[in-house]
């Protein structure tokens, strides 16, 4: 399991974009995004480099703060 704090999710439309991009990463099984704290929680099959992570998130728009349980 893997935790991201991700900056800048403001609203459902928001964690639409997150979830989307992140599903797209070959390996992600499952993303659970807490708007009010903006961690999401990705259930994965592989170890992915957090630059995969970052990337997917970048392109959703929004910026990632922190990650866990890499």
């Amino acid at each position: 399991m893997t935790k991201l704090h991700v900056l800048g999710m403001t609203c459902s439309h928001c964690v639409g974009f997150v979830t989307e991009e992140l599903e797209s990463v070959p390996g992600v099984e499952a993303v659970v995004v807490d708007l009010p704290t903006g961690t999401v929680t990705l259930t994965t099959t592989r170890q992915i480099p957090s630059s995969e992570l970052r990337t997917a998130v970048e392109a959703a728009g929004y910026e990632v703060a922190d990650l866990s349980g890499q």
